[in-house]
């Protein structure tokens, strides 16, 4: 990894830190497409470890609003899932597994843009969970299912819930990746090499969330977002057009 190569994983690190703490998730839609530019063998790994510290954060402030029967059943739906995305990163060359991340980076905005909600039934909030186990643990973008379903909470209520499902969901995704062997030295090492950066952005989010609007946050996390994947696509399609 260069000089050059870290200091973009940190940016990204940071800001999707500060957009996870705001907002309830966003660090693995901006993170993941960048990692993967970089260094397709840090997502979802390395991903879902940063992803993991910055939601118990999050849980540890805002820990008495969490709606817990609603994510007992999120999480049931949570481990078909996470096995299914386990087995997708072991069948899938790294190239196909990129682009998966874009197509599933672009899904999420054009739903969330398309305003549809839900309603939070217990059916919808198990298969929302079950969808967010795949992607979550295939791609490290586990947060559009959940934030559709759960999108009529209020902010405090939706973060907490939000960061009580991710922390318990990547636990469930890791140790799914870890039996199917891939977490290995070279992940944690990356993990700890960019954990500083992901405390900054847990601590500058304390102060900017006051000052945020929730809905312009969004809409700037779904650009950047979109920016990341259109930028993968275009990596991972290049060699084919040569």
């Amino acid at each position: 990894m260069t000089g050059a190569e870290f200091a973009l994983l940190s940016l990204t690190v940071g800001v999707g830190a500060v957009l996870q703490v705001s907002v309830g998730f966003g660090l693995g839609m901006i993170a993941a497409p960048v990692f993967s530019l970089v260094d397709p063998t840090l997502a979802p790994s390395v991903v879902l470890l940063l992803a993991a510290g910055v939601t118990a954060a999050v849980l540890a402030r805002e820990r008495g609003a969490a709606d817990l029967r609603g994510c007992g059943w999120a999480l049931v739906g949570r481990v078909p899932g996470a096995a299914a995305g386990a087995l997708l990163v072991v069948v899938l060359p790294a190239k196909y597994l990129a682009l998966l991340i874009a197509g599933v980076v672009l899904t999420g905005v054009a739903v969330s843009a398309a305003g549809y909600v839900p309603r939070a039934r217990r059916s919808s909030v198990f298969l929302a969970g079950m969808a967010s186990g795949l992607m979550g643990t295939a791609t490290s973008i586990g947060g559009p299912p959940m934030a559709m379903v759960w999108q009529r909470l209020s902010g405090p209520r939706l973060r907490a819930t939000m960061s009580a499902f991710f922390l318990a969901g990547s636990v469930m995704s890791l140790v799914a990746l870890a039996a199917a062997g891939a977490v290995g030295a070279h992940t944690l090492q990356r993990t700890v090499l960019l954990a500083p950066a992901a405390v900054a952005g847990v601590l500058l989010a304390g102060p900017l969330t006051r000052r945020l609007n929730a809905r312009h946050t969004r809409t700037a996390a779904m650009a950047l977002a979109v920016a990341g994947a259109a930028g993968l696509v275009a990596q991972q399609l290049r060699p084919w057009e040569a």
